[in-house]
């Protein structure tokens, strides 16, 4: 890739301004439909330790990892019910299972690649065990899964200061290597990952549809240059791509794991954007959780920070996402990181707060 065309194309994928088609506040100074939005989580493990943690800070809903004798094979339905069982004894509800494959990790580091290589016939295996976990969660009471369709996982330059010491996840694609070597998938141009999300898409909803469980997808992160990176185009990595993900098997169980900070990272001017983006899906009700996090910055220069330094100001977000009914959960995700907090129990602890306070005056801030 020639390197100046590498910088120029990030330029690209900003996204115009959409149309909002959901009703706005009421103008009484209160809303005249109860709150549906809940706070919560998805950090692991979901041991008692955890879920102590998550109660202590008024954390009542969460998405689950269950424990499997095969670290990287299919929860079986004994799983699921013992994650469940935990989780009520700590009252806890589990409203999204966090499955053992795909999840958000580079496909040169994934144990069962198989979905997104398109090697078959492993891939036939593998979905048919998705299929079988959808089967489960309908019998043990969990209404949804989240997912990723990733071969790049979450791409990263080098970390950047933020305040009180942390360091901030940050991707500058000035920063970035403009000729990586390939991955193991090779190239694989949009075509080729439209087929292959396509083929899973085909075989997986209409399970979804039968059980009724909501399969939520997690976009590309982040947005990179229209040319693609590491020989991939990451064609969920644009407002566009998105939109085109969510009309293909349309159903009100194919939707997305909402992350309002990796949406706004595509974006050129996220502060301004990204709340006709949420009215976008969230007004068709294809926002199944959202990963309620800020950044600082756009498309191709951004840092992952603190809910109340970014550039999207939570308290509009939040009332775009009661103006759209929005009825799941609202997460913390990458949070800063400093060494006094190894674990980030701390900075999720404040998020915690955050968001709850904001859920709280939410009925007042019309």
């Amino acid at each position: 890739m020639n390197r100046r065309r590498f910088f120029q194309s990030t330029a690209a994928g900003s996204v115009a301004a959409l149309p909002a088609s959901a009703p706005a506040a009421p103008a009484t100074g209160r809303w005249t439909k109860p709150i549906r939005f809940v706070l919560g989580c998805q950090s692991g493990p979901t041991d008692d330790k955890r879920l102590q943690f998550f109660k202590r800070h008024s954390v009542n809903n969460i998405c689950g990892y269950a424990k499997s004798e095969n670290r990287n094979g299919p929860n079986t339905l004994d799983d699921l019910q013992r994650l469940v069982d935990l989780c009520n004894k700590h009252q806890v509800k589990v409203d999204c299972l966090a499955p053992p494959f795909l999840a958000s990790s580079h496909i040169d580091r994934t144990a069962r690649p198989a979905i997104m290589l398109a090697e078959s016939p492993e891939r036939d295996r593998d979905i048919a065990e998705v299929q079988e976990m959808i089967k489960n969660c309908a019998k043990v009471g969990i209404p949804s899964i989240k997912y990723n369709m990733s071969l790049l996982g979450v791409v990263r330059t080098e970390r950047t200061p933020g305040r009180g010491g942390t360091d901030l996840s940050t991707w500058r694609v000035k920063d970035a290597k403009p000729n990586p070597p390939l991955t193991r998938a090779g190239v694989v141009k949009a075509d080729r990952y439209w087929e292959r999300i396509t083929y899973f898409l085909d075989r997986v909803i209409p399970v979804a549809n039968e059980y009724k469980i909501r399969m939520a997808c997690h976009p590309h992160d982040p947005g990179m240059p229209p040319e693609g990176y590491q020989g991939i185009d990451t064609v969920l990595g644009t407002v566009d791509g998105i939109k085109k993900f969510v009309s293909i098997r349309e159903s009100p169980y194919h939707g997305l794991n909402f992350c309002q900070g990796t949406v706004s990272e595509m974006l050129q001017n996220p502060g301004k954007e990204i709340f006709d983006v949420i009215r976008y899906f969230g007004s068709r009700k294809k926002i199944f959780n959202v990963h309620f996090r800020n950044i600082r910055g756009r498309r191709g220069d951004f840092q992952e920070v603190f809910p109340d330094e970014g550039d999207i100001d939570f308290v509009e977000a939040i009332k775009v996402y009661r103006e759209v009914e929005y009825p799941y959960m609202l997460m913390p995700d990458h949070v800063p990181h400093h060494p006094d907090d190894p674990r980030g129990e701390q900075a999720f602890a404040f998020c915690y707060g955050y968001i709850r306070a904001l859920i709280q005056a939410s009925d007042r801030l019309v």
